[in-house]
């Protein structure tokens, strides 16, 4: 094969793999992307439109910063030590009188007999010391003259404490959009060391639901319920003498955990210690309640970790009240009927809505700490359309100018040119297609750019011609010489301006990355088309003619 038929075939396979990629696939009903060939004008114009993802300013949807309450992961751990503590000092017989929070970062042990001071510091500071390197806890005497240990968190747990709750939280909220079907969002940390975090959603048509998903706490804890229900919180406290038992709790009830209820939520008194957790939880869905026709429920699996723990707990308080706690309100409670195994259900009069949204956030677990909205924009879709109409319109209008100034200013060579341009063009938006880019109102605008730069490379090739041909070369040695030395220079300016738009999907966000994407896949079709397209059309043109005098430039 000659080298040039060998350039057709390359071209035209090109040509065939991006229009395969551009038309030929659409999403169809169980959300897969097959290959389905159009048969009609309106088939080709839905693939197409399938297959360019748009963004938030061109589709329209949510734009939201998030900044997570992270020190509440400070107060969760301490909270969790002192329970902990509780258990552990208890195991290794070492007495205490009490054990309680002082601020976020200090715990305090108090009322450890003398002799047994020695051998409780020893315990503390193998189990919350740490290394020497990075220790968790520092372990000191208690001030005054009672007897006892205090544990301070260090910075460096503290520190680590903030940057794994921001983790965790755009991790579960990732979880929870992907559960909503939401295409091609963009979840990622924002700001400087302020704990934000940046959402945005294209195409959501349901704002408020949305934001109630990502906002939702959803810690799940199974309790054992002590005592109640109580029809006040002074009610609750008049009939414990003002002070509650022990290793307890009181907790409200949601108030639409019953169906009929005049006097409203009522309270109970349970253990602080939870059974299992919504850690604990395997998978979780919506169903209907059997003894409420009309309302709908979420039954519940457990792991084997937590099924281990819950079916003895269970088979020894058979008769006692149990609570299903969620974001420390009361879902539900149920008497213990038998030994439960590994499943559970949450009931109350919940609609479909509500009792699919709850299970989707218990699937998707719990937030680390609480988070809170600091923006929040709503784009609409006739504004994407608005915006799409416009970008859409300068290219155009762009693309025409440049034309029209190419065939006056190069003639026929200027027809060489559009056609390189046309096949930039082509595999820019087949690229997209392929890697699943979203498409922004700034990628419009590097579209634009790429127009731009790719007739530059042709004004070079041809221009470097020109003066070939006024040296007196022949018209094809001026054709290779011509594209031999304009290609150095090409491929800096293009190469050079791909580092920028790296760096700028690098350290940008949102639509800035739409932007450096089709930047760069732009100008690497830039240099396949205005040098080797754009070559192999002069090349073919010259082959007809037996002796080539005169080019068209």
């Amino acid at each position: 094969m000659s080298p040039l038929r060998w350039k057709a075939t390359v071209i035209l396979v090109t040509v065939l793999v991006c229009l395969v990629g551009l038309v030929c696939f659409r999403k169809m009903p169980d959300a897969k992307t097959r290959f389905y060939l159009p048969r009609s004008l309106d088939d080709l114009r839905t693939n197409v439109s399938e297959r360019i993802n748009l963004g938030l300013d061109l589709r329209g949807g949510m734009h939201l910063i998030l900044q997570v309450q992270v020190d509440e992961a400070i107060n969760s751990e301490t909270d969790q030590v002192v329970e902990r503590l509780r258990t552990l000092l208890r195991e290794q017989a070492i007495g205490f009188q009490s054990i309680r929070k002082a601020d976020p970062t200090h715990v305090q042990v108090a009322g450890i007999p003398n002799d047994q001071l020695d051998a409780a510091r020893r315990f503390l500071q193998e189990s919350y010391g740490g290394s020497t390197v990075a220790p968790a806890y520092t372990i000191g005497s208690l001030a005054g003259e009672e007897s006892g240990l205090v544990l301070e968190m260090t910075p460096t747990l503290q520190a680590q404490l903030r940057q794994e709750a921001l983790r965790n939280a755009i991790e579960t909220i990732r979880q929870r959009v992907d559960a909503l079907g939401v295409s091609e969002p963009a979840i990622a940390e924002h700001g400087r060391g302020e704990w934000e975090i940046l959402v945005q959603l294209p195409g959501v048509d349901d704002p408020a639901r949305v934001k109630s998903i990502l906002q939702s706490t959803a810690l799940l804890e199974i309790k054992l319920v002590e005592d109640g229900p109580y029809g006040s919180e002074s009610e609750a406290l008049v009939k414990t003498g003002g002070i509650l038992p022990p290793d307890s709790m009181l907790l409200q009830e949601l108030p639409h955990a019953h169906e009929d209820r005049a006097a409203g939520p009522q309270w109970y008194i349970v253990s602080r210690t939870s059974i299992v957790t919504g850690r604990d939880l395997r998978s979780a869905r919506a169903e209907a309640n059997p003894e409420s026709p009309g309302t709908y429920q979420v039954s519940f699996s457990l792991s084997r970790d937590g099924a281990a723990r819950f079916g003895p707990f269970t088979e020894r308080n058979v008769g006692r009240p149990l609570g299903v706690v969620l974001d420390n309100r009361i879902q539900s409670v149920a008497v213990i009927q038998s030994r439960i195994e590994d499943a559970g259900r949450i009931t109350g009069t919940f609609t479909l809505q509500e009792a699919a949204d709850l299970a989707l956030v218990l699937r998707s677990g719990s937030l680390p700490a609480s988070i809170r909205y600091l923006e929040e924009r709503t784009v609409g879709p006739s504004l994407g359309a608005d915006s799409i109409r416009a970008g859409l319109t300068a290219s155009g209008v762009g693309l025409l100018a440049v034309s029209l100034f190419m065939l006056f200013y190069y003639r026929l060579s200027g027809v060489n040119a559009l056609l390189a341009l046309l096949l930039n063009l082509l595999l820019l938006l087949a690229a997209l297609a392929y890697v699943g880019a979203t498409l922004t109102l700034p990628g419009i605008a590097g579209v634009a750019l790429t127009i731009g730069m790719a007739v530059d490379a042709n004004v070079l090739v041809f221009e470097r011609i020109r003066e070939e041909l006024r040296l007196g070369k022949t018209v094809v040695a001026g054709v290779e010489t011509g594209f031999d030395r304009a290609f150095v220079t090409i491929f800096d300016t293009n190469l050079t301006t791909i580092i920028a738009a790296i760096f700028l999907f690098m350290f940008g966000t949102g639509p800035i990355k739409g932007f450096a994407v089709t930047l760069t896949f732009g100008l690497l079709a830039n240099i396949f088309a205005a040098v080797y397209v754009s070559r192999a059309i002069f090349e073919f043109v010259l082959s007809r003619q037996a002796r080539p005098t005169t080019l068209s430039i």
